[in-house]
C-alpha cells in the first residue's frame, strides 16, 4: 500500500516536469493546468476556463451545471471551508481534445456536506475525469467526472 502511494505522488511530481519538457501533448499539457486550478481554488484561473457554453457534468451525483457563472457558483460552494483538495492522477490519454484523466480526487473537510456535523472527513475517492478542450480559447467545453461514489459512502461509514 505505500508503495502504492509512493508511486502515485512519483507521478503527481513528475507531471509539471514532464509538461515542461514538451513530451506531455499540448492538451494534456492544458487539462493539468485546469485541475490544478479546480483543485486548488484558483477562481480568478477558472474564469478564464469556462465560457457560458461550458458543462460541468458529475454524471454518478447527477448534477449538470452550464455557463461560467453557474460551474463557479457550484464549485464555491462545494469547495466551502474544504481543507485539502486534489487529485492524484494515475494514468491519463487523450484523442484529439478530449483528456481522459483517471485517479483519484482527495478531500479534506467538514463533515456537515456528508452529514457528519463537528466532523473533519478525509476521503480518497477514485474517478474518471474528462475534459473536452477548445485548443483554439483553451476553454472547457465539457468536464465530466465518473466518481466511485460506493467508496466513498464505505469510507464515511468508518469515520
Amino acid at each position: 500500500m505505500m508503495l502504492r502511494y509512493l508511486c502515485l505522488i512519483v507521478a503527481f511530481i513528475s507531471l509539471p516536469s514532464m509538461a515542461a519538457n514538451g513530451e506531455m501533448p499540448r492538451e494534456q499539457q492544458l487539462a493539468v493546468k485546469y485541475i490544478k486550478a479546480l483543485t486548488d481554488h484558483d477562481y480568478p484561473a477558472l474564469v478564464d476556463f469556462y465560457n457560458r457554453e461550458s458543462v460541468f457534468n458529475d454524471r454518478t451525483a447527477g448534477k449538470k451545471y452550464t455557463g461560467k457563472r453557474h460551474i463557479l457558483s457550484f464549485l464555491k460552494r462545494a469547495h466551502q471551508g474544504v481543507l485539502e483538495y486534489g487529485f492524484n492522477i494515475e494514468h491519463m490519454f487523450n484523442s484529439g481534445s478530449l483528456v481522459v484523466m483517471i485517479g483519484s480526487y482527495h478531500y479534506k473537510g467538514p463533515g456537515e456536506q456528508f452529514g457528519k456535523p463537528g466532523k473533519i472527513i478525509d476521503l480518497a475517492i477514485p474517478g474518471v475525469t474528462t475534459v473536452k478542450l477548445d485548443m483554439d480559447t483553451h476553454r472547457v467545453k465539457e468536464h465530466e467526472d465518473l466518481m466511485d461514489y460506493q467508496t466513498m459512502a464505505d469510507q464515511l461509514a468508518i469515520q
